[in-house]
């Protein structure tokens, strides 16, 4: 079995949320006996093909980028020639350039669509967009919806019922590093034995904001890893604030996450808009067994963190529900490793790498079949597989 995925940015040009489910997705599917090549746009200009962890990556250079929409004309025949190659192309949602490839490139290959989240900000783009957009979801023979949540909340997702099926997003532990004792003791001598940990990109859905204005009242270490586009905005605030234990460590690599993962108290994860459609960084927290406090936005990522179950939920855009879910984590610590037990227990039943990757596999072949001559045309049976 021959896969192709199709997306934007991946390793190592970028290290983001989705970039992590296509590679897990890759490694995963690898050991169930699936050949995975992943298409993608680059900003280099050389290393354009090389392996990754099982998989091959080809890269083309990015010719420009509108709206976080990126373009390479040059994609446009190598989706062509890979498709032709491959049984199954895999696409990942939403990126508009990526469906006018698809039609461009004239691709007539078993199709599946992962649909990552809705576009949520870019409201005037999206009234242009929506004939493209359509056509093209009405086009693949499978959506992958990532949560339950998601499912019932996207008015999208709901126009396309009968060809979509739930399949979530799984981790597998095994490919982070281990946790390395000279980073943890240095983490440790930087911030100290306890703090709320934060974890993704500096964007504007992620509510940061809102967790500044949290901490105004306390006095509890808090780490922000990451780096993005609002980063100078984010730390103006902070300073604004006082906010002198709120500690910005920028982007780290793999070794230092995993040590941060592993000494963190608890994750805090204010991510307050649909734009955050699931939370990877919050799975990886549940993945350590770290109690998690998210808001409630209709999304996956309730689906990882149950209320009162693995952590708390709070609504959105509210800092003193935030503080109020903060305190009490802080103050009560058997309740926050009871949390954090029931955290790694519900990702051990729900969200594993191998549950994702039996999951698409089994996808794959089903598409593959429905293509044979003398198959029998039916609905794609819909539903969870995960």
């Amino acid at each position: 079995m021959r896969v192709l995925h199709f997306y934007k940015t991946y390793y190592p040009d970028s290290m983001g949320g989705i970039e992590q489910v296509i590679r897990q997705m890759c490694v995963g599917t690898g050991h169930l006996g699936v050949s995975n090549t992943v298409l993608t746009l680059t900003r280099q200009k050389t290393d354009l093909d090389f392996p990754f962890q099982g998989h091959r990556v080809r890269r083309v250079p990015q010719d420009l980028e509108i709206a976080s929409n990126s373009m390479a004309f040059g994609a446009i025949g190598e989706l062509k020639r890979l498709a032709a190659e491959a049984d199954v192309v895999h696409y990942h949602f939403p990126w508009p350039f990526g469906d006018m490839a698809h039609f461009m490139a004239r691709v007539d290959k078993p199709s599946v669509l992962t649909y990552h989240s809705d576009i949520v900000r870019q409201k005037l783009l999206l009234k242009v967009y929506q004939p493209l957009k359509h056509r093209f979801l009405q086009s693949v023979d499978a959506i992958v919806a990532t949560s339950p949540n998601y499912m019932a909340s996207s008015a999208v997702l709901e126009r396309y019922r009968d060809k979509t099926r739930i399949i979530t997003y799984g981790l597998d532990k095994t490919i982070y590093p281990a946790a390395d004792a000279e980073r943890m003791a240095h983490w440790r001598a930087r911030i100290g034995p306890k703090f709320f940990l934060f974890v993704g990109v500096l964007r504007y859905y992620k509510g940061l904001h809102i967790l500044l204005d949290a901490m105004a009242q306390l006095d509890y270490p808090v780490v922000i890893v990451g780096a993005g586009p609002i980063e100078a905005e984010l730390k103006a605030h902070a300073q604004q604030l006082g906010l002198t234990h709120v500690h910005f460590v920028g982007a780290v690599d793999d070794v230092d996450k995993v040590a941060l993962l592993t000494l963190s108290y608890a994750l805090a994860f204010p991510s307050h808009l649909r734009s955050e459609a699931f939370g990877i960084s919050l799975l990886e927290g549940a993945m350590f067994g770290k109690p998690m406090i998210s808001s409630e936005i209709g999304t996956g990522t309730t689906y990882i963190n149950v209320d009162e179950v693995t952590g708390i939920v709070v609504p959105p855009s509210d800092p003193q529900a935030l503080r109020a879910a903060m305190t009490r984590l802080w103050e009560n610590p058997d309740l926050a490793a009871a949390m954090g037990q029931r955290a790694g227990e519900r990702y051990q039943e729900l969200f594993t790498a191998e549950r994702m990757a039996q999951g698409y596999t089994d996808l794959y072949h089903e598409l593959v079949a429905r293509r044979q001559p003398g198959a029998a045309a039916r609905p794609l049976a819909s539903g969870s597989t995960s």
